[in-house]
Parts: C-alpha cells; structure tokens; sequence
C-alpha cells in the first residue's frame, strides 16, 4: 500500500510540474475548455433526465403499503375457510 501511495504521489508531482510549466495564458485556456465541456456534459444530463420525465406515458401511482404478514395471514383464513 505505501508503495501505491509513493508512485502516486510522485505521478502528482509529476503532473503539477508540468501544468506549472505552462504559461499562464494557457492554463486559463485549458480550465476554460474543461469547464466548457463540464458544462456541455451537464446540461446534456439534464436535457435527457427532462425529455424522460417529458416522454413518460405513466403517471405516479400511489398506493397504501400493504403489510406483507397481514396479507399471508388473509389467504390462509382464505385457505382454511375453502376447506371447510
């Protein structure tokens, strides 16, 4: 586990070694992009969550619970009273 913990750590030196080798315009360029497509993925989501909810035939139904005991119980008082 420490050795998963070393290269990690060296891999992020690494890489912020390299974005702080950037010029500064750069860096501001490439968080703009990633936010852009961060956005983009955002509202894509939502889009299709809105269109499936939009596009949805059935309603919500409510209904009591129904306690699942109470239920067995009623269909051997079903059961016995066939019986007889």
């Amino acid at each position: 586990m420490k050795k998963l913990k070393t290269n990690m750590d060296k891999w992020l030196d690494k890489q912020d070694k390299r974005w702080q080798a950037l010029p500064i315009r750069k860096q501001h360029r490439y968080t703009l992009y990633f936010f852009a497509v961060y956005l983009l993925i955002t509202a894509v989501v939502i889009a299709k969550i809105l269109d499936d909810a939009g596009t949805s035939q059935k309603g919500m139904v409510i209904e009591p619970i129904e306690n699942p005991a109470l239920k067995k119980l009623e269909t051997n008082k079903n059961r016995i009273d066939e019986r007889k």
